[in-house]
């Protein structure tokens, strides 16, 4: 293993606080007419929180730059198994929020063991691969004891349900074995197999389906399965070129529904318009970009896969998410990496970026 440091790589933890910054204050702006109200009493309620959570997550970040990375791939095994355990034990004792029953409340808190989980799988498939790397060109020892890690984790969280954070999951886990020199040829047949599980998984919950109707037309309902997306397109309409002025927006007024979440990218592109949307794009841009190039000048193959994972998975939530809210998707639940509000995305991400620079300290 390589044992000389250099300095981390700048423009990740650039692009990172600089994203980072621009969520604490859209999450303030868009949560600010909620947070006054009952429950709550107080505009800063959500922006606090969000302040608190992306302090920790700093920390987090500092803590994991500062622990040489393949320290995580000898505990690969034990952050998998522990993943596991949240998950079977939100099924369990897990809280229900929006028909999920994803999280584990811990008094005025709680985490989604659904984001430890994506951080655990790349850390260990990084490692499963890396040690198994010659075998992955076969279908029955490599390919398929490869995707067998993955895909207990899917299940699992299909079970709250969370199609969202699951496809997140997957897409993550089929980047990197791809990467790591798995067939075309074995994809092709499996990708199809993939599909139709996946439209089963749709038709089987009508919700699903509901939200794929509302898709291709949502003016066929728009007081109820197409209103999200309606009101998130009423959003980003009138934002033009520069926006309608930081507060200003009009559909953070108990028209689209919890605009500091996952619908935070429309309230962005209302009150900053093309240009902010733009500038908010083009951080991801330059943080995919170089968490690229941290993953492809990693001196070894664990490293190379874990940076790609992690850098894979922020990018997969971020084009799923914008395209929700454009219209480009059907609406799921994923958060918008960095910028919206919750706590165990955000430190889950942040420590996902901590290790990304640690592993950007002994690239070539």
């Amino acid at each position: 293993m390589p044992k000389v440091r250099s300095a981390p790589d700048f423009v990740i933890i650039f692009a990172t606080l600089f994203l980072l910054g621009i969520g604490v204050v859209m999450v303030y702006s868009a949560s600010a007419i909620v947070g006054q109200r009952p429950p709550f009493h107080d505009p800063y309620f959500f922006a606090k929180r969000q302040l608190i959570f992306a302090l920790l997550g700093i920390t987090s970040m500092y803590i994991t730059m500062n622990i040489d990375y393949w320290v995580w791939k000898k505990w690969a095994k034990v952050g998998f198994f522990i993943s596991m355990g949240l998950l079977v034990l939100v099924l369990l004792v897990g809280i229900e929020v929006n028909g999920s029953k994803s999280w584990l409340g811990f008094g005025a808190f709680g985490i989604q063991p659904g984001e430890f989980a994506k951080i655990g799988v790349a850390a260990f498939l990084a490692k499963w691969l890396s040690d198994n790397q010659k075998q992955i060109v076969w279908f029955r020892k490599g390919l398929m004891p490869a995707l067998g890690i993955p895909v207990a984790c899917f299940g699992m969280i299909m079970l709250q349900p969370d199609l969202g954070t699951g496809v997140v999951l997957m897409g993550t886990a089929i980047v990197m074995i791809f990467a790591a020199g798995a067939r075309i040829s074995h994809f092709v047949g499996l990708g199809m197999l993939g599909l139709a599980g996946f439209a089963g998984l749709i038709i089987s919950a009508p919700y699903r389906m509901d939200r794929i109707t509302a898709f291709i037309d949502p003016w066929k309902d728009p007081l109820g399965t197409g209103y999200q997306i309606i009101q998130s397109l009423y959003a980003i309409g009138p934002g033009g070129l520069l926006g309608l002025g930081l507060g200003q927006s009009r559909q953070k007024h108990f028209y689209l529904p919890e605009p500091y979440n996952d619908f935070i990218f429309s309230i962005i592109a209302e009150e900053l318009g093309f240009v902010g949307g733009t500038l908010v794009l083009l951080l991801f841009l330059l943080l995919l970009w170089r968490g690229m190039r941290t993953a492809i000048t990693a001196p070894d193959l664990f490293g190379n896969l874990l940076a790609l994972g992690i850098i894979s998975m922020i990018a997969i939530q971020v084009v799923i998410n914008v395209g929700v809210v454009t219209g480009m998707f059907p609406v799921t639940g994923i958060t918008l990496p960095f910028l919206s509000y919750g706590g165990s995305s955000l430190t889950l991400m942040l420590t996902g970026v901590g290790i990304l620079l640690n592993i950007s300290r002994f690239s070539r």
